[in-house]
């Protein structure tokens, strides 16, 4: 672990202690100031004559940053160039993204992180995060114990068999919990100093990576059945062991593993999985606005959803417990959605079917197919999670606003290239009358449902409340709040804009706080809950170093 460590005085004064020197420091992360170390830092930290004499701001050093930044011409340039920075000085990054969040969130988030996953072996340069491969399970306290941090708030963690659309990615992978830790300081203001990202490698199918002589996993096909539970549960018992209080999110795990992994330990330890439970909160908070646009309710709608995996299926359970919560009862509420996948809508008697995935399954019958589902049960409500590129036709679409007035078409399927339909092609599809919230960022002119509205905020929450588990109740207090937060023009954006996310995450954090502590899975109490959620926020700027000698250390 890092020779550093936190102080604080009563005054909440804050300044870092370490016995680190000169080059070794300058290389640190956490601790480099670069040039707005002081003249005193200098001098005792054994940097005098390291650095150019002039003693930058932190201020004076985003602008040069900035400038820097904007030279690249690609986003994928962009992407490398913001994460060496936060290889090299994580304080002047995180107050560069900050103060241009709405900008550079996709760069950093998706959908260029896709890309970035996808070259991962070949643009790899410096390690960040753990990774815990299959042949080393015996090893797994050995390297919980290597990390950076000593104290940790928040896990988020991978085995990369379903990034985003692109599929299986192996060690690549980390790349989405990296990102995920990003947002959750940059808009949740959670402190890095307390977060860990971790890739479990199992192994990867994908074999564009097992042929590939620079890929940097473990070679090996990918584990299933008995030893890759055996080895989660191996991972879940250390991760309690060693950090009790933490928050545990899952993140692109596949389908056959997610929805079963969060529910087997979602009992035991405070535990979210984003693709599941994130995404419901954005989409079902986007759907709620456009239900209100249109002086409707939830529970009058018909909703076809074309995607039956973990994001489908956590959408249709957050839309069923909305209506549920207008008076319907839920098996009510579940015969007004229709699940489809790559085969058609799902009906009974087909073996692939998944237990999440049982309460939605039809009578036996035909498989239709979403063009001959939408034409027979007439949506209110499209929503796609499928990764299926142009899957919502211009027939499809056309015949949805033939019966419809207003349609509401969610294609949220990421990067942009896997998108079920262009919003600009459904606007002009329905005569400019569709209400549309899209997964990845198109220009700005849509509401984005961009998980970066709930997973930092209810992180925040959980941490600042010490919750020891994360329950419907709060998710359901994360979606009024998101809500709430959206412009309640007729034809502004279903969603607030992504520049508002820290000011969103807030809000969440503050209900889901208050909610933890009602329920009891908080000691806080409640007129605490504010200040504790104020106290936990992490801001981005230099704090005084001072030396420590290694005897002191000792001491």
């Amino acid at each position: 672990m890092l020779d550093y460590k936190m102080v604080k005085d009563d005054k909440g004064f804050e300044w870092i202690e370490t016995e680190l020197r000169g080059k070794e420091l300058l290389t640190t992360y956490l601790l480099n100031k670069g040039t707005a170390f002081t003249y005193e830092e200098r001098c005792a930290l054994e940097l005098l004559g390291k650095l150019p004499a002039r003693i930058e701001t932190l201020e004076e050093q985003i602008v040069r940053a900035y400038r820097q930044y904007k030279k690249y011409r690609s986003d994928l340039q962009r992407h490398i160039y913001l994460n060496n920075m936060h290889d090299k000085n994580e304080v002047l990054f995180f107050k560069l993204v900050t103060e241009h969040l709405a900008e550079m969130l996709p760069i950093i988030y998706t959908p260029i992180v896709g890309q970035a996953v996808k070259n991962f072996s070949h643009e790899y340069r410096q390690p960040r995060g753990l990774y815990i491969s299959y042949p080393d399970q015996d090893k797994i306290d050995f390297i919980l114990s290597n990390r950076t941090h000593p104290e940790i708030s928040i896990i988020v963690v991978t085995d990369g068999e379903r990034v985003l659309g692109i599929g299986d990615q192996g060690v690549g992978a980390i790349g989405i919990p990296i990102a995920k830790l990003i947002l959750y300081t940059m808009c949740g203001g959670i402190n890095p100093y307390h977060t860990l990202p971790i890739l479990l490698d199992v192994g990867t199918n994908n074999e564009k990576l097992l042929k590939d002589p620079l890929y940097l996993g473990w070679r090996n096909r990918r584990i299933r059945g008995e030893e890759y539970d055996r080895f989660i549960e191996r991972f879940v018992t250390a991760v309690k062991q060693h950090f009790p209080n933490s928050l545990l999110h899952w993140e692109d795990f596949g389908r056959d593993n997610a929805r079963r992994i969060l529910e087997k330990y979602r009992q035991d330890l405070c535990t979210f999985n984003d693709d599941m439970q994130g995404t419901a909160v954005v989409a079902l908070a986007a759907l709620l606005n456009a239900v209100k646009r249109l002086k409707s309710n939830l529970s009058s709608q018909r909703v076809v959803i074309l995607g039956a995996g973990t994001a489908g299926v956590g959408i249709a359970d957050v839309i069923v417990e909305g209506m549920n919560r207008e008076g319907l009862s839920l098996s009510d509420a579940r015969e007004r959605i229709w699940l489809v996948d790559k085969e058609g809508l799902l009906t009974k008697g087909v073996e692939e079917i998944m237990l999440f995935q049982v309460p939605y399954v039809r009578k036996e019958g035909q498989k239709l197919s979403l063009e001959e589902l939408v034409n027979e049960v007439k949506p209110t409500v499209l929503i796609g999670c499928s990764s299926a590129t142009g899957a919502f036709t211009e027939s499809i679409v056309r015949n949805m606003a033939a019966f419809t007035e207003r349609p509401i078409i969610f294609p949220l399927s990421n990067p942009n290239e896997k998108a079920e339909a262009s919003p600009f092609d459904l606007l002009v599809w329905t005569g400019g009358k569709a209400l549309i919230a899209t997964g990845s960022p198109f220009n700005g002119q849509f509401a984005q449902c961009n998980n970066a509205f709930s997973f930092p905020g209810i992180g925040l929450g959980l941490v600042a409340s010490k919750a020891t588990r994360l329950t419907d109740s709060m998710l359901w207090e994360a979606v009024k709040t998101l809500c709430s937060c959206a412009p309640s023009e007729d034809n502004s954006p279903l969603l607030p804009e992504l520049s508002q996310a820290r000011d969103v995450a807030y809000k969440i954090a503050l209900a889901v706080t208050k909610d933890a502590c009602r329920s009891g899975f908080s000691k806080l109490p409640i007129e605490d809950c504010e200040k504790a959620v104020q106290e936990t926020l992490w801001e981005p700027y230099y704090r005084p170093i001072r030396p420590i000698s290694n005897l002191a250390k000792r001491g």
